[in-house]
């Protein structure tokens, strides 16, 4: 993703991003159950690094495991700079996935934030490490009660949606969609002229016009918002 296309995206909303998307024919984008563990305030923009739990199992998920290469730990040390950690939990809610010190090593590596469908423990401390994160909650008992770690940088599903490593993740208050990496340019483009034309139809609104035939658009919608673009330019 270049920085012009980095750029464009933290302007379009989830929303659109939805409606984008929508509209290639792809309905499930939006991640159901991740939401800001507090007001995220600006929208965020990155390419998928993904983690995925699988149920826990008795003589794999236990507290020695967090010692192991393939563990949590391990893949914080994968992260690259600048990624969107997304997590499959399976939208277990009974177990944190991760804690404050894990954030707060995911900060220090410049990741951009975290979404799962999975609850975080410490919010306290969480919050305190400055790591923007989209989840489902929060609960006190660790991650091994209830979730076995085991890999990273594999295709998961996540709140009911499917992500692979390197699509492109958009969080903002409405919660977290994935843009598939071979419609990035596309629902950048596209979104950003969504989000232009909605702009004039809210003025449109304010001076009392109806809303049929303004969205969506006729043709005499179309021509006047033409040339409202074109006063712009």
């Amino acid at each position: 993703m270049s920085a012009a296309l980095y750029d464009i995206l933290k302007k379009v909303t989830t929303a659109t991003v939805t409606t984008m998307l929508l509209k290639k024919g792809i309905r499930r984008c939006w991640m159901a159950g991740p939401k800001p563990l507090v007001s995220a305030g600006e929208r965020l923009v990155g390419p998928a690094f993904t983690l995925r739990f699988v149920p826990a199992r008795e003589d794999l998920a236990t507290p020695e495991s967090w010692s192991k290469p393939i563990s949590t730990r391990g893949a914080i040390e994968a992260m690259p700079e600048n990624c969107i950690v997304v997590a499959d939990a399976m939208g277990i809610t009974s177990a944190g996935i991760f804690g404050d010190i894990l954030c707060a090593r995911m900060k220090k590596r410049n990741v951009t934030a975290l979404v799962t469908d999975g609850v975080m423990r410490d919010r306290t401390g969480v919050l305190a490490s400055g790591l923007p994160v989209w989840c489902a909650g929060v609960a006190a008992p660790a991650s091994v009660n209830g979730l076995t770690f085991v890999n990273w940088q594999e295709p998961i599903g996540c709140g009911g949606v499917a992500i692979f490593p390197d699509d492109v993740i958009v969080a903002d208050d409405d919660g977290a969609v994935v843009i598939p990496k071979d419609l990035v340019e596309y629902v950048a483009h596209e979104g950003a002229e969504h989000e232009l034309y909605e702009s004039w139809v809210f003025t449109e609104v304010e001076r009392g016009v109806p809303l049929p035939g303004l969205y969506p658009p006729n043709d005499e919608a179309k021509a006047r918002y033409a040339a409202w673009r074109q006063s712009r330019s």
